[in-house]
């Protein structure tokens, strides 16, 4: 499925397209992951890189589709692989969960509100778990919540 491409006339580059490419959605959702599990703000990952952390919100959104080069310079900046970016994208994105708007972030809103590893609480949970010491508490505390995850007498609501 194609994204709608406006009938304005450009000079140049690539047309105009209304709404972000779900693989571009998906690439920036998994950067955002990365700065966030390590802690570094935009700006300072547009420092590492060069960019201003204006270029990064884009990036991350999916708004601006990421380069191989620039994706090459971020992976060496949050110290991962650039096949990190595509792990866990699903094998047809042009067909799961994308149906073209117009009006911009919609689609990529959606996606990174339906994974919870894009949430900043899971986020904010991964990062203090790693910041315990003790490697032994911090296997006991991953037992307690798997435990916990198991463990359902009656369901409550959340708050």
């Amino acid at each position: 499925m194609q994204a709608k491409v406006r009938d304005v006339k450009r000079r140049g580059g690539r047309p105009k397209i209304d709404t972000p490419s779900p693989v571009d959605t998906h690439v920036g959702s998994r950067v955002r992951l990365r700065r966030t599990l390590l802690g570094m703000s935009q700006e300072k990952l547009g420092n590492a890189v060069g960019l201003t952390f204006q270029q990064i919100q884009k990036y991350e959104r999916g708004a601006n589709r990421i380069g191989a080069s620039r994706l090459y310079d971020m992976s060496r900046a949050l110290d991962v692989p650039v096949q990190f970016f595509f792990d866990e994208m699903p094998a047809e994105p042009a067909v799961e969960g994308y149906e073209p708007l117009s009006g911009g972030a919609e689609p990529a809103r959606a996606v990174i509100d339906q994974d919870p590893m894009a949430k900043r609480e899971t986020l904010e949970l991964v990062r203090t778990y790693y910041r315990i010491p003790n490697s032994i508490l911090r296997r006991k505390l991953f037992d307690l919540a798997k435990a916990l995850a198991n463990f359902s007498p009656k369901p409550v609501k959340d708050r």
